[in-house]
């Protein structure tokens, strides 16, 4: 299926062409009737000789509806540029050129209409001024018919350049990720929510469940229509109307995206590769404010510039667009950016998940340039460098190929040790480019050999101070440390990390006094009284490496003590079924400020619960 678009000046035919093509009146406002111009996008369809069908989206001239044009021209296949032989080249006509030169819409036919209205001598003045026109636009070249929607002279023509045209367009690809940017939002009477757009990159089928973003809302397909036909299933390419439940008119909003559930992630921040026009009155300059347009979202925003102080007109610059509101866009989509002034550049969207960059730094630079030209491969290093760590499915928003496509060349890239995935294949697979990973790990090693500095007599870091510290996200920490444990960079111990090379050492003088500390609580170990240890740090140490438990701030014992007072409790309630702190102060001939200390120790450890004066086994 494929999209014809017009674009042209105000009051030049687009819609009176449309109409004597299909038979259809694309303009379908009341409004638009009475003062005889395109204010909203406008629809028809068309069968060619050929047995192709077209959509046709008929796009505003008027310089107030500019902003509507765009909705419509992004997601063309084929355009046709309409110039009036009673009038010429127009402001309009110069614009709606502008933006499809930025857009690389390089297949078009210029369509001189109201022929009839000029004698020969007028109609080829104003096709050399075309030609003029078009010097150094996509457009450079493209057939140019002359036509006459009144009398039908050279609309055969057109049909028979369009086919022709059709021969050298390749098909909307299909990479399982269908979006379809919303144009037209109404309800029908006993269907409800109708949404319509351009469909790409993927299929929609009745009975699925979609996504609304920015907003998240989800729906289901309650039905598909193509040229007032119903369908149950909607190709790439194709104009659809889409019939949606679970959500009202009030969910949606013109710019929004439905598409397949948990993939896409909308974003304010967004690098692209930004072309001005050529006719641009002054340079764009760094944090200009701008209308940014992609599919039919329109945002306010800024655009940094990140390698130059400026962008002259007719040439090219990185930049990151920041926007007030977050889009619903994928690496590889176009845009526009325009001022109250008029439109003032475009280009494709490198990165959707960007992170705000400091301007003119050329590892940023190079990264950008390796997304944009260089092999799927290339992209999705570049892309993860970029971001990382970043999720499958972010990088799959940022890059446009299919989840398929993806997830084997991510497979190959790991198998060449060029990328480290934790966790299983899937949306919230964590990934690191190999230089990401040899990063991670240094800081580890860092993070690690300073913990130990600082508290040597510590058996390592506890582990969530190393999540804290690397920020990786809690559901992916886990394989992070196995990965890391197995890399032999660190070892796991309990509840604490440590490098291998690690190991708690007493001084001289610390083993004098841990030596003597134990021997007092050896002296009577079911109620010990040792003396206070000198540094809190080599009593954590004793616990640490379980040579003692600690009970309370006053009550410590040595752990096989403990662990004999623990196994007689737990053999008495096995065969008794209770006991009473009474009863565990004379099992071990000691005062009852140890038993009380020790029952409670055990209900917090859950090996006992009380019940009134008694404790239970768990």
């Amino acid at each position: 299926m494929y999209v014809l678009g017009t674009a042209g000046h105000v009051d030049h035919g687009k819609s009176a062409l449309v109409k004597a093509l299909t038979g259809i009146d694309p303009d379908r406002l009341a409004e638009e009737k009475e003062r005889g111009l395109t204010i909203e996008l406008g629809f028809a369809w068309l069968k060619l000789p050929s047995g192709k069908e077209v959509s046709i989206v008929d796009v505003p001239g008027h310089e107030r509806f500019i902003k509507n044009m765009l909705a419509g021209v992004g997601g063309i296949d084929i355009a046709l540029l309409i110039i009036a032989a009673d009038e010429g080249v127009m402001p309009q006509t110069r614009e709606h050129l502008a933006i499809l030169d930025l857009l690389g819409i390089s297949q078009g036919i210029v369509v001189i209409t109201k022929k009839d209205l000029v004698d020969e001598e007028m109609l080829e003045l104003v096709s050399m001024d075309a030609e003029d026109v078009l010097m150094g636009t996509v457009l450079e070249g493209a057939p140019m018919i002359a036509t006459s929607a009144t009398t039908g002279e050279g609309l055969d023509n057109l049909l028979s350049a369009i086919d022709t045209l059709l021969e050298s367009t390749s098909q909307r690809r299909d990479i399982g990720k269908p979006r379809l940017s919303v144009d037209r939002i109404f309800t029908m009477k006993g269907f409800g929510t109708v949404a319509t757009g351009t469909l790409i990159d993927g299929q929609f089928s009745i009975g699925k469940q979609v996504e609304i973003l920015p907003g998240g809302q989800r729906a289901t397909i309650r039905g598909l229509q193509t040229h007032k036909k119903m369908m149950e299933t909607a190709l790439p390419g194709s104009r659809v109307a889409m019939n949606l439940s679970g959500v009202n008119v009030d969910d949606l909003q013109k710019g929004c995206v439905i598409t397949s559930p948990g993939w896409l992630i909308p974003s304010k921040f967004l690098d692209v590769k930004l072309r001005t026009t050529r006719d641009l009155s002054q340079p764009i300059t760094h944090n200009k404010s701008i209308t940014f347009h992609t599919g039919a979202a329109e945002v306010f925003g800024k655009v940094r510039l990140l390698d130059r102080e400026k962008i002259n007109p007719g040439e090219s610059g990185w930049a990151q667009i920041v926007l007030s509101q977050p889009v619903a866009a994928a690496g590889g989509d176009l845009f526009i950016i325009r001022s109250a002034t008029g439109t003032l550049g475009g280009g494709k969207i490198v990165d959707t998940q960007a992170k705000r960059h400091r301007r003119f730094q050329s590892r940023v630079i190079e990264s950008l340039e390796s997304r944009e030209k260089g092999s799927p491969e290339d992209m999705l290093i570049s892309t993860l460098e970029a971001n990382e760590p970043a999720e499958f499915g972010s990088i799959l928003a940022a890059c446009s190929l299919s989840s398929a496509d993806a997830a084997e060349i991510i497979k190959n890239l790991m198998t060449e040790n060029l990328m480290i995935m934790l966790g299983p294949e899937g949306p919230r697979a964590l990934l690191f480019s190999i230089g990401g990973w040899t990063r991670l790990s240094n800081d580890v090693q860092k993070a690690l050999q300073g913990f130990h500095q600082q508290f040597p007599l510590r058996m390592g870091m506890p582990k969530e101070e190393l999540r804290s510290r690397l920020k990786i996200p809690q559901q992916h920490f886990a394989d992070a440390l196995k990965k890391l444990n197995r890399d032999g960079i660190l070892l796991e111990e309990g509840t604490v990390v440590k490098l291998p090379s690690h190991e708690v050492k007493f001084s001289g003088k610390q083993q004098i006094e841990v030596e003597s500390f134990l021997k007092a609580l050896e002296e009577n170990p079911f109620s010990p009284s040792p003396p206070v240890i000198s540094q809190p740090e080599l009593l954590n140490a004793l616990i640490d490496q379980r040579q003692v438990v600690k009970l309370g701030d006053n009550v410590i014992f040595a752990a096989h003590a403990y662990d004999e007072m623990v196994n007689r409790i737990t053999d008495h309630l096995k065969s008794s079924g209770k006991i009473t702190v009474a009863q565990v102060r004379d099992m071990f001939s000691t005062s009852r400020k140890y038993a009380l200390a020790l029952m409670e120790h055990l209900d917090e450890q859950k090996i006992t619960r009380r019940v009134g004066d008694e404790r239970v086994l768990r």
